[in-house]
């Protein structure tokens, strides 16, 4: 088993669901980045989801894309955000999934990019804006399967299509809890419970995460009854933007991850 499968089975065996944390690689600082991601490690995320900063998120909300133009700013591209994996994974055996859009894969060279995550220490990629449709594209240039292709569902998403693109996802599939952006608020429990029962009968036994507008222990453990993991990014992302310059940033992030993680046993 790789590192999400394995990660997966321990928390299952233990009682407990995953706590998947999402941060814009290099926000605010290449150094202040990784001292966030190394409290965020330590203090109980299951699987960082690093994300690669990009000038044209459209799938996520103003705070997520406040913190992918600070990223930029800084100078982060995709090149140092494999730098940056490289260096968490010499602390650490949690699975890291880069989290990104076409577009700098693109850029980069699909085959090269394969080859360079896993040589970094990456576990898994989810590419927001490209659809099984047309990921061929990318896959076809991939030298094997080491690299576990997360998957996008939606809450409209019909059930025949749920099949299809669990076919084709490994890792886990990431259940979006609304139609939206990232950072939006109200959870319907009643929707996501009635989308995850679906979802579960169509996704061949692989995990699923349910992510977006989620921010509180009491919705971590609300939606932990009903998935196998749970995915926070936005509340990292906005507490990171309101105490950039605090000594004690990466201490508070780590703190926010122990409250989380708490929610999850």
């Amino acid at each position: 088993m790789n590192r999400i499968q394995t990660t997966f089975e321990t928390l299952r065996q233990k009682g407990e669901k995953a706590l998947v944390g999402f941060v814009s690689a290099g926000d605010p600082s290449v150094e202040k980045s990784l001292a966030i991601i190394k409290a965020m490690c330590r203090e109980g995320v299951d699987i960082l989801e690093l994300g690669v900063p990009f000038s044209d998120p459209t799938a996520d909300g103003p705070v997520i894309q406040r913190s992918s133009s600070r990223a930029l700013k800084a100078g982060i591209n995709l090149g140092k955000v494999l730098e940056m994996t490289r260096e968490i994974r010499r602390e650490t055996e949690i699975p890291i999934v880069l989290f990104s859009y076409y577009n700098p894969i693109l850029a980069y060279g699909a085959a090269r990019f394969y080859k360079d995550a896993l040589d970094a220490g990456a576990d898994g990629v989810l590419v927001v804006d490209l659809p099984p449709e047309e990921s061929e594209e990318m896959t076809s240039q991939w030298a094997g399967n080491d690299l576990d292709l997360i998957r996008l569902v939606a809450p409209t998403t019909p059930p025949d299509r749920m099949s299809a693109i669990a076919d084709g996802a490994s890792g886990f599939l990431y259940l979006v809890s609304m139609t939206g952006v990232t950072g939006s608020g109200g959870l319907d429990l009643a929707e996501i419970s009635a989308v995850t029962e679906t979802l579960k009968s169509r996704c061949n036994g692989i995990p699923i995460c349910v992510g977006f507008g989620i921010s509180t222990p009491e919705q971590v453990r609300a939606i932990g009854v009903l998935a196998d993991g749970i995915v926070v990014g936005s509340a990292f992302e906005r507490l990171i933007e309101n105490n950039l310059e605090d000594p004690n940033l990466a201490d508070k992030v780590g703190a926010a991850v122990k409250a989380l993680k708490e929610a999850t046993r």
